[in-house]
């Protein structure tokens, strides 16, 4: 009999988030190789599976945060026992790429560094440092996509996106820009 873990079910969100990643990554490539062909039908379209697939990934997580309150929820002392007692029944490979949500603090912590806010190349160099000893090996792969972007870089782009969404930085900062909000302010003081 299987039984249900959501410790699976996590990991089966993050590699799904991380696939879907990939893939706007690839279509974020094809876009920029028509740009350069000046093939702006091509790029159009690029763009617009882009936004359709990122829309995709805003929900994924969304219902990620969702399997966290419901498996946050208080379970019983028999509950939590046999959890623990269970063998591993083809739970998914430890070790995959450090969860989103490690991100925050480090992109609130140096956007207060930089007078609250800052181009992304600086932002995400020093999140870099921030968290050398957090990131696992993995982290510093480069994407399946075939560039050189580490893993981690590409990661902290998305925490950035759903901090948006969560109201920690500002949605109307210039391109390039991270700005960090009152909410982020409050949440890291927090």
């Amino acid at each position: 009999m299987i039984e249900n873990n959501p410790t699976n079910v996590m990991a089966a969100f993050e590699i799904l988030l991380e696939e879907v990643e990939a893939e706007i990554d690839f279509v974020n490539h094809v876009g920029a190789k028509g740009f350069e062909k000046r093939d702006y039908d091509s790029v159009k379209e690029a763009m617009e599976h882009a936004g359709k697939i990122t829309a995709f990934r805003d929900r994924v997580h969304s219902l990620r945060k969702e399997w966290e309150t419901l498996t946050a929820a208080p379970v019983s002392q028999e509950m939590e026992e046999q959890r623990k007692e269970r063998q591993n029944l083809g739970r998914l490979q430890r070790g995959l790429r450090t969860r989103e949500e490690s991100y925050y603090k480090p992109i609130l912590q140096t956007l207060i560094e930089l007078n609250g806010s800052g181009k992304v190349i600086n932002v995400l160099d020093r999140v870099g440092q921030i968290m050398k000893n957090t990131l696992k090996k993995p982290d510093y792969e480069p994407l399946a996509s075939g560039n050189d972007t580490p893993r981690w870089r590409n990661a902290a782009q998305w925490a950035r996106n759903s901090m948006v969404n969560d109201g920690l930085l500002k949605n109307d900062s210039p391109r390039g820009v991270w700005e960090i909000s009152d909410k982020g302010r409050k949440f890291l003081e927090g």
